[in-house]
């Protein structure tokens, strides 16, 4: 019924939109799966996972719709700033929809104060943040019990952060380029782990919330802009093979264009890993 009554059509010329579409769809899944799953004993430790598999079931006609049209426009499309000219607005319309997605999440993760709704966000977090002792960092950070302790190296941690970056990319990139719409998975997820960032962060404050979200966009931004500009590359390549096979003329200039896109991906992560390693800290810390 959702995507009946919002036509993705419209979306993408409208980008902003995308952001309150993010909004609906996250708070729909995590009061869904709060209301619904709560009292399942089993089914609820994998509240996280359940959170981020409904918000991939509302936004999937989106994607699904917005590959195939960019598929379309690549075709025409050279050189690098051609390929960002065509896609711009996709890559635009993916930012504002997760930036809602992370709105959302943040704000009734803190509001519920219920940390199985994020129990495997806080997993991941903990693995990337201090990955010599997960269990404890898991511990920590439980509601009402943040405690924060010495943290790795810079340098130990850039390079956890990229090596983690470029892991989640490559998995993308073939989750894209086997299903194209379903790289959304990835992306939900993201939001779904920078948001439980941002209740650590904020130490589960409510009024704190934008300012733990200015601090993990300003290299959220470029992290997620990259692994949407990965999604689109396997989403356009994949439908371009369908379309055209391999050697056709045309599906030479897509897998051309497709390693542009790879190209923008991979500085982009670089470019985020260094603002998150180097100067958020001296933001925000």
């Amino acid at each position: 019924m959702l995507e009946s009554i919002i036509n993705p059509a419209r979306l993408e010329k409208g980008p902003l939109k995308m952001f309150f579409i993010g909004i609906v769809y996250a708070s729909l899944s995590i009061l869904l799966v709060n209301w619904f799953f709560s009292r399942d004993a089993v089914l609820y430790n994998y509240a996280g996972m359940i959170v981020v598999t409904f918000c991939v079931m509302f936004s999937l006609p989106f994607m699904y719709y917005i590959i195939k049209i960019e598929e379309k426009e690549d075709e025409e499309a050279s050189g690098f700033f051609g390929v960002w000219k065509v896609h711009s607005d996709a890559i635009y319309a993916f930012m504002w929809l997760f930036f809602g997605f992370v709105i959302a999440f943040s704000f009734w993760y803190i509001i519920l104060q219920d940390q199985n709704l994020f129990n495997a966000q806080i997993e991941t977090y903990c693995m990337i943040n201090s990955p010599d002792n997960i269990e404890d960092c898991v511990q920590r950070y439980a509601f009402g019990q943040i405690n924060p302790t010495g943290a790795a190296t810079k340098e130990a941690r850039f390079l956890s952060i990229i090596s983690n970056n470029i892991y989640v990319m490559i998995f993308t990139l073939i989750f894209s380029l086997i299903f194209g719409a379903g790289a959304i998975f990835i992306l939900a997820w993201n939001a779904s782990v920078i948001s439980t960032a941002v209740g650590v962060f904020t130490r589960y404050q409510i009024n704190e919330i934008p300012l733990g979200i200015a601090r993990y966009m300003i290299h959220g931004f470029p992290e997620i802009a990259a692994y949407f500009i990965t999604a689109l590359a396997g989403g356009i390549f994949g439908v371009d093979i369908i379309r055209n096979g391999f050697m056709n003329l045309k599906s030479l200039r897509v897998v051309e264009n497709v390693f542009i896109l790879l190209f923008i991906a991979i500085l982009l992560l670089i470019v985020a890993g260094a603002i998150e390693v180097y100067l958020t800290p001296i933001l925000f810390d």
